[in-house]
């Protein structure tokens, strides 16, 4: 039973490994079909991206978003002139763009690529140890992604919770409002039986009154 249940996870391990493996490939940027790395994560595009930005801004490089509603390149994050030694040892602007998968897989993504030098692709003058090297950076994020998606769960639990505690405040509120006014009515209630005992003792005086006026008549 133990070998069965340690083959399961390892046939889950080498398929989780195989379904992260990064490839080459194209992406459009410039007005230009650039080839790539790219690599499918089980990670939604926001959890992916958040985790690159903070990996590569922890080497000491800030990121520069393309913006701009007619901006083809809409979305690419930039990272001018940098030395990222697990890919290679000179210094290149990496450019990265994440993207859903689809509308309907909002946790799954892929991640593109671009290695450029003096405003060229580089991968065509690349060596395959340094392309193997940028695909090995890829295919080691997975760590900081599911801590970058741990982060946006919390974050998203702690919505929830504030959601409820708001919820729960107006409630209170609602209660004490509904004490306050049924305090009132009570008091209105003692207010109004004491009128009514005062009210019906005037009126059974004046139909005192009436029997003697008849009888004297």
């Amino acid at each position: 039973m133990k070998k069965i249940s340690l083959m399961i996870l390892l046939f889950l391990s080498v398929s989780l490994a195989a379904f992260t493996q990064a490839y080459e490939g194209t992406i459009q940027y410039d007005k230009k079909k650039q080839t790539a790395i790219a690599i499918d994560y089980s990670y939604s595009a926001e959890a992916v991206q958040n985790a690159l930005i903070q990996k590569i801004e922890k080497m000491g490089y800030k990121a520069k978003e393309e913006k701009g509603i007619l901006n083809r390149d809409k979305g690419f994050l930039i990272f001018k002139n940098a030395y990222v030694t697990d890919i290679s040892r000179d210094k290149m602007d990496y450019l990265f763009k994440v993207e859903k998968k689809s509308r309907k897989e909002s946790d799954e993504s892929v991640l593109y690529m671009i290695m450029m030098k003096d405003g060229a692709n580089s991968m065509a003058k690349m060596d395959a140890y340094d392309i193997g090297s940028a695909k090995t950076f890829l295919n080691n994020m997975i760590p900081e992604i599911e801590a970058a998606n741990l982060e946006l769960q919390i974050k998203a639990q702690e919505e929830i919770v504030a959601k409820a505690e708001k919820k729960l405040k107006g409630l209170q509120d609602d209660k004490i409002e509904l004490e306050n006014k049924l305090t009132l009515n009570i008091k209105s209630q003692d207010d109004t039986i004491k009128d009514i005992d005062a009210q019906k003792l005037s009126l059974e005086t004046l139909r005192g009154k009436r029997k003697t006026y008849t009888s004297t008549r």
